[in-house]
């Protein structure tokens, strides 16, 4: 690699670097603020929100860094145009292929981190949080307990505490059973604790009444207690084992189903991300051969690009609704699973078939005529 391909390389890797940095702060802060309701009303520790917030991460990166490429490729091939650096190379007689391999560098490398990402830091991280949700649905039963609000744990079953003490004591529960609807259940207690039991967490009420309506003859049935323990594990691990969701199954689980119920049910769904998987990651590379192709292969216009670089930008933009939106349509009609390929593949062939070409030259205005000797 010549010293000019080093420099372009690195101003494109350079660029997308902060680039990515910039706009994966602010996207990375937008998907956090959902947790923020982990701290706040349900009592989970800050390192348990960072350490969830970063979880995130990879997927946010996925569909960031393919823009962040586009738009440093853009940024340093105009601003070499400016520059009048690419008229100095082609007056040399460097190709556009040429001139286009540091960005092509550029984009594989990052194309490569992009299919690291996509087929494993995704799903694994992905997977990593799903399961922390699923503990701290387990082992942190406090966080189900709001205060002042009828709080759901499983089927048929609400809880509603008035307030919680410094010390984590509850005041004024009511839990109400309704898993047998012929015959529910209400317990009304003064006070009581959420405790952890080897059988899960349960919640023990204080000074309280049980009471019970047979909706057959309408009869009330009341007991009073002063200590009742009231479990809550079973209710929580009563399905442990979970179904694994598209986004967090690496690449084998979603082309290769197990026959369970819920991937004969989502099949298709499971197919689709698979082929996504494969195709998304070439997205980088198909951008930024999109933007040296506009760029170098149109006509130079010495008032500048920008009608170049708006169709840069619109075309990339086509590009990436589609790619969003196609997983959605093959899921529903999975024929069409070559246009995931197609979205990626066939505007980067395009795009390199043009680099490929040399460049036309100009022809002169000025027209000379036929050179006739006089008759001697």
């Amino acid at each position: 690699m010549t010293s000019i391909s080093r420099y372009v390389a690195g101003q494109i890797l350079i660029v997308t670097f902060f680039a990515t940095i910039a706009i994966c702060s602010a996207m990375w802060m937008g998907q956090s603020l959902r947790l923020i309701e982990l701290i706040i009303n349900r009592s989970l520790p800050t390192s348990m929100f960072l350490y969830m917030a970063t979880l995130q991460l990879p997927r946010v990166l996925t569909f960031i860094v393919p823009v962040a490429v586009f738009g440093a490729t853009l940024f340093t091939y105009h601003k070499l145009m400016n520059d009048n650096e690419i008229i100095v190379l082609r007056a040399a007689g460097v190709s556009h292929f040429s001139i286009a391999a540091p960005g092509l560098i550029a984009a594989s490398i990052l194309t490569l981190f992009t299919y690291v990402l996509s087929l494993y830091l995704v799903p694994a991280s992905l997977r990593t949080f799903k399961d922390l949700q699923h503990k701290i649905r387990s082992e942190y039963a406090s966080v189900l307990l709001q205060e002042g609000v009828f709080n759901t744990l499983g089927d048929g079953i609400t809880v509603y505490v008035r307030e919680r003490d410094s010390n984590g004591e509850l005041q004024g529960i009511m839990v109400h059973d309704n898993r047998n609807a012929e015959v529910p259940v209400t317990y009304q207690a003064e006070r009581g604790a959420l405790i952890h039991s080897e059988n899960g967490p349960r919640v023990v009420l204080v000074n309280g009444n049980r009471q019970q309506v047979d909706r057959k003859n309408g009869q009330l049935s009341m007991l009073y207690f002063d200590r009742l323990p009231f479990d809550i594990g079973q209710i929580e691990h009563a399905d442990q084992v979970r179904w694994r969701e598209p986004q967090e199954r690496y690449l084998n689980e979603l082309l290769v189903q197990d026959g369970s119920t819920g991937d004969v049910f989502y099949r298709y769904k499971l197919v689709a991300e698979g082929h996504f998987r494969l195709s998304s990651p070439l997205l980088p590379l198909t951008y930024s051969v999109i933007a040296m192709s506009i760029l170098l292969c149109g006509p130079y216009n010495r008032r500048g690009q920008i009608f170049h670089i708006l169709l840069a930008v619109t075309l990339t933009v086509v590009l990436l609704i589609s790619s969003l939106a196609l997983p959605h349509l093959v899921t529903k009609h999975p024929i069409l699973v070559p246009l995931l390929y197609a979205n990626s593949i066939v505007p980067l062939l395009g795009g390199l078939y043009l680099l490929s070409r040399p460049p036309k030259r100009r022809r002169s205005g000025v027209q000379t005529a036929p050179l006739t000797l006089p008759a001697s």
